[in-house]
């Protein structure tokens, strides 16, 4: 298990790799302006998705190694 400030930092590189630097602040800042609960968020993001298919996809990206795109994401 990492530290904390380990996975403070891992988790801004990775929005930064995703979104860009400007728009990885805006998130940030976002999350802390705004109420914001994971768990029912989490319970509304695969509405549309079969257990089966997103274990298939989540299989498929980590055998690839690939990290998550624009595409990934539906952006």
């Amino acid at each position: 298990m990492i530290t904390d400030t380990e996975l403070r930092t891992d988790g801004l590189r990775a929005l930064s790799k995703a979104l860009g630097h400007v728009e990885a602040e805006r998130f940030v800042a976002l999350m802390l302006r705004e109420p914001f609960d994971y768990t029912d968020w989490q319970r509304s993001l695969w509405t549309d998705t079969s257990v089966s298919d997103l274990s298939s996809r989540a299989m498929a990206h980590r055998i690839s190694g690939s990290t998550a795109t624009k595409a990934d994401t539906g952006r």
